[in-house]
């Protein structure tokens, strides 16, 4: 199968590369163009803004949490049915045990390097030549500066290009169309104030570079769709998704899906009462942002608890499981009473805690994940089991009570289908 695809690297993160592929996404499906978008790494916040900019849910892609064959079937299936694939890669080029060159390479897709030009000239061609030298077999194949201070300035950047690396274009430097950032990154894409006009601006300022033109077409192997046994047929899973609670990965809900369960979907801000379910999921997000708001709601912790003292099954990851404390202290500063599942407290932190994959080994079976977060919890309950990185350090705990099963990782359940449905069975 044969689909044009371009991966959206740089050398570093902050170079605006999630800008370029946002636009680069806007600017093809506002021709009437079918785009794919995929991103590689545990990310939440990057593809919300790239599903908005394409029109279509934008899936994650890493060798080790999602693995080599979850990404080729993924990108087969995109092949099959759009005009143009784009993966933004994460961090720079090469950062990391498996980095965006290792997947580019590993998944034969050509490399579009994204490199801020403010305050270069030359260095601008040194920089690409080393992007594309460093590791031999890296399919760099284009660069395209970004935040370029005028048109002569860009005549520099492309002249210091050494041979074999194409130019993508620039674009200027542009504080309207700057995506706002907080503690966790990019904010996400319902918060960002005129996103849609953001990322139009800049597919505008595309349109005249050689980046408007689709880029050559690549070879995608064919891969066979992965198909599940339906053990959640008959299950219904209420799910949070609200702005505290929105870090859910397009994957984790089609993996129910596939397995059976019908998903409904809940306002821990809002809603008074957990629908009616079999088992409840509270994804992470920022519930350290509405604290007042989510103690107010009372009437929805005495329903949770209703549900987990009933044997009912509940996932709460990260934020989903900050809500579980005592008590929960914001980024403000003062404790906020919340649902009291789980004894003792959690407070937001001035510097990050915790940051890298994880894998557990849970009674129902091995689950990949990630950690990410900026608070501590302090409890006296004894950890179910405990999450290790990929090279054998010491993770995150994860906490049981009955059928409630707490931690800071995120799960990304198709690393384990079988193993994410029975923690939604009784």
């Amino acid at each position: 199968m044969n689909c044009p695809a371009l991966f959206v690297a740089a050398p570093a993160s902050g170079q605006g590369k999630t800008t370029v592929a946002a636009a680069l996404a806007r600017l093809h499906a506002r021709q009437g163009r079918r785009v794919r978008v995929f991103k590689c790494g545990p990310d939440f916040l990057d593809p919300q803004i790239h599903a908005i900019a394409s029109g279509a849910p934008c899936y994650n892609l890493d060798l080790w949490m999602c693995g080599e064959a979850d990404a080729a079937w993924r990108l087969a299936q995109a092949a099959r049915e759009a005009d143009l694939i784009l993966v933004e890669g994460v961090m720079g080029l090469y950062d990391g045990a498996f980095s965006s060159a290792d997947i580019a390479a590993r998944l034969g897709l050509p490399i579009l390097a994204v490199i801020d030009g403010a305050a270069m000239a030359a260095s601008f061609g040194a920089i690409a030549y080393g992007l594309k030298h460093y590791r031999p077999g890296t399919p760099l194949a284009a660069v395209l500066a970004n935040r370029v201070g005028s048109p002569r300035h860009a005549r520099m950047l492309e002249e210091s290009l050494p041979p074999g690396i194409d130019w993508y274009g620039h674009l200027p430097r542009d504080a309207e169309a700057a995506l706002p950032e907080r503690h966790l990154g990019l904010l996400p894409a319902a918060e960002i104030e005129g996103l849609a006009r953001r990322i139009d601006r800049m597919a505008d300022l595309l349109a005249a570079t050689p980046a408007a033109a689709l880029p050559p077409p690549v070879e995608f192997a064919v891969a066979p769709r992965r198909t599940f046994a339906p053990l959640l047929a008959g299950k219904t899973i209420a799910v949070a998704r609200d702005a505290a609670f929105c870090f859910l990965y397009p994957a984790n809900l089609d993996c129910l899906a596939a397995l059976g369960a019908q998903i409904v979907f809940f306002s821990p801000l809002a809603d008074e009462r957990l629908p009616a379910c079999d088992a409840a999921w509270l994804p992470g997000g920022y519930p350290e942002l509405h604290g007042a708001r989510l103690s107010a709601n009372r009437g929805l912790w005495q329903s949770l608890a209703a549900h987990v003292d009933a044997g009912k099954p509940l996932l709460a990851e990260c934020g989903g499981m900050m809500v579980l404390f005592d008590t929960l202290t914001g980024v403000e500063g003062g404790a906020h009473a919340l649902a009291g599942l789980l004894p003792g407290a959690v407070a937001m932190q001035q510097r990050l805690a915790a940051l890298g994959l994880q894998e557990v080994a849970l009674p129902e079976g091995m689950l990949r994940g990630h950690t990410f977060h900026y608070s501590k919890g302090d409890t006296a309950l004894a950890p179910l089991a405990r999450a290790a990185t990929p090279d054998g350090r010491a993770g995150e705990a994860v906490y049981r009570r009955g059928r409630l099963t707490a931690s800071y990782v995120h799960f990304y359940f198709p690393s384990n289908p079988e193993a994410a449905a029975r923690l939604f069975m009784n």
